[in-house]
């Protein structure tokens, strides 16, 4: 291990926290760069096909002639990005899985370009047949059906599965009052209701059900579903700003004779529009918010005070101040994008009341006496969002309080726990207006209980699993080494440092530092640097002396010193363990890291 001195870390830390500031947009934020997706790529091809085959002409999709090139263009892409194997991952960097390469290989025989690329086909059904095909499928996401429907339904329309293998969606239900999905055990997931109903009413057609009220019903309900199913459509054309699911939902209603419905147009124009110039497709168009968010919480103090105005005002337009048409959810909260197909979450919304707080230091122009009444309206209003969202086992869930019934729509210690950091800091600065006094003590409980939810969800060797995160070469992809760190980080900040959970969360992250002094989701596995960084702050702000934090600041500042400190690994999930990697989420967590070792040297 080479020495680590004070200035060594001093020198690492203005490198990567100059590197994280170099990458802000003109208007002074951050937007970063999600990887491209081989997934995304094949379903964004499969629905320009439904497309150019269901549409009468160009006069009624005017993008209709690029269409030709950009199926070609994505095509191309798949082949050079084909794995050793003969699969797909969901990036570039992920290993193959049975998902990504049925919908890839389908999508050759929906383009009829099979014989043009056969040696790639032929390579792909292997891959298929070998991992277990439609059962292997099924058994990766168990009773979870948001994204086997989805998969299944696009190998259908390619004519590679029966349509009795894609099970029936009960796309009539979306025309319930909303506040009772919860009771009605959908089997999707929240922020699935586009692929519902779309895919639903593609199943229905080619498939119809056998009994006849059942087929009254959902026949009544087409029109009155594709009229939600507009009115939810974001002003870009992307749901959830993410090409998979506009692209279910493109491919879906164009096979069925709704190539020209404004829903498709719109979903055609999102795609359009978001096409890479390889030809491929993002997992989705942007985390703006959040890297936002994670860059501003990352440099804190350290943070220009030239920026800071441009900061507050893009985190202020992104708060929702009216009711979110597609979940229902209040005002009060933020999504991961600034764009209009984001959702307001559990993740995003503490995260950016922690960086509003942020810029709000007493040395913020934002904290002059032009600011205070609106800043503590806007704080309020999150705090708010947040305890209307708590579900009663006292953790939080991402989006929806109450869906419990599958596993993306549950209570999730790394959720929870960001969501108390935030109420905690929000506490300690609440101004003495009688709003915020009111909402104190409920403030209290829900913070007493989320640290319940902890405890109780803590597992027996000490570590807790995160919801939307994972380590592709840990068993079940897990990834400990994250939920751990960002539950020990509530602990901290909320001086529970004592408390037995936190003591026995440190004391797994220690014994899985890897010998090298990096981490992973777990010991003894490939490193990476989002996962060092997030583990070196906890094991620097407990113990910046230990071997453990030398260690570990000797291995993160060797890649920051060497230039590959912004090598980044897919971690993240997006929908139900669909892997991608963002390029600011090794520099944000980097920066993160060195600054608190930093301030831990000044106060050491």
């Amino acid at each position: 291990m080479s020495q680590v001195s004070a200035e060594r870390i001093a020198a690492g830390y203005a490198r990567v926290r100059d590197l994280l500031l170099s990458q802000r947009v003109p208007a002074g934020h951050w937007v970063g760069e999600l990887s491209t997706s081989a997934l995304s790529t094949a379903t964004a091809v499969m629905a320009l096909e439904q497309v150019r085959r269901a549409a009468p002409s160009a006069t009624a999709i005017p993008s209709l002639p690029r269409f030709n090139d950009l199926i070609a263009g994505g095509l191309r892409w798949l082949v050079d990005h084909q794995n050793g194997d003969g699969g797909w991952g969901d990036t570039t960097a992920s290993f193959s899985n049975i998902s990504t390469t049925m919908l890839c290989h389908a999508v050759f025989h929906a383009t009829k370009t099979v014989e043009q690329y056969s040696a790639v086909v032929a390579r792909a059904k292997e891959y298929v047949d070998h991992a277990g095909g439609v059962p292997a499928l099924r058994r990766r996401y168990g009773r979870d059906k948001t994204f086997s429907i989805p998969i299944l339904t696009h190998c259908a329309l390619a004519g590679l599965v029966e349509w009795r293998e894609v099970s029936a969606l009960p796309f009539e239900l979306a025309c319930i009052p909303h506040q009772f999905y919860k009771w009605v055990q959908l089997p999707v997931v929240s922020y699935a209701l586009p692929a519902l109903i779309a895919i639903g009413q593609c199943r229905f057609y080619h498939r119809r059900t056998w009994n006849p009220l059942l087929r009254m019903i959902r026949k009544a309900a087409i029109a009155p579903s594709l009229r939600l199913l507009q009115k939810i459509q974001p002003t870009t054309g992307g749901f959830l700003e993410a090409a998979p699911l506009t692209s279910f939902v493109t491919m879906s209603l164009a096979s069925i004779g709704q190539a020209e419905h404004p829903v498709v147009q719109q979903g055609i124009r999102f795609l359009v529009d978001s096409v890479r110039p390889d030809g491929s497709w993002p997992i989705d168009t942007n985390l703006a918010t959040w890297v936002t968010s994670l860059s501003i919480n990352a440099l804190g103090p350290d943070l220009p005070e030239d920026s800071r105005e441009a900061l507050s005002g893009f985190l202020s337009r992104q708060q929702y101040r009216t009711v979110h048409p597609y979940t229902q959810a209040e005002p009060g909260g933020w999504a991961w994008t600034d764009l209009s197909g984001g959702v307001p979450d559990a993740d995003d919304t503490p995260g950016a009341l922690l960086a509003t707080m942020s810029l709000a230091g007493k040395n913020s122009p934002t904290a002059s006496d032009n600011f205070p009444a609106e800043l503590d309206e806007s704080l309020r209003n999150g705090i708010r969002w947040l305890l209307d969202l708590q579900n009663r086992d006292g953790g939080w869930p991402t989006f929806c309080r109450g869906w419990g019934t599958l596993p993306f729509d549950r209570s999730a210690p790394d959720l929870t726990a960001h969501a108390i950091r935030a109420i905690f800091a929000w506490q300690g600065r609440a101004s003495t207006a009688a709003a915020d006094q009111a909402l104190r003590p409920r403030s209290d409980k829900a913070v007493a209980a989320g640290f319940r939810y902890l405890s109780k969800t803590q597992r027996p060797d000490g570590s807790w699993l995160p919801l939307w995160f994972g380590n592709q070469h840990a068993r079940d992809d897990e990834n400990a080494t994250y939920g751990t760190a960002r539950v020990l980080a509530a602990y901290r900040d909320t001086d529970h440092r004592h408390d037995r959970e936190y003591q026995r969360g440190l004391k797994w992250l220690l014994e899985n530092q890897n010998d090298d002094g990096s981490w992973s989701g777990s010991k003894g596995l490939p490193p990476s640097i989002e996962e060092t960084a997030l583990a070196l702050e906890i094991i620097v702000s407990a113990n910046p002396d230990s071997h453990a934090a030398l260690h570990g600041l000797d291995w993160l500042l060797t890649r920051i010193e060497t230039g590959t400190v912004h090598q980044q690994s897919p971690i993240g999930f997006y929908f139900a363990k669909l892997w991608y990697s963002e390029r600011l989420y090794p520099l944000c967590f980097a920066t993160q890291a060195m600054r608190r070792a930093v301030e831990a040297g000044r106060a050491f």
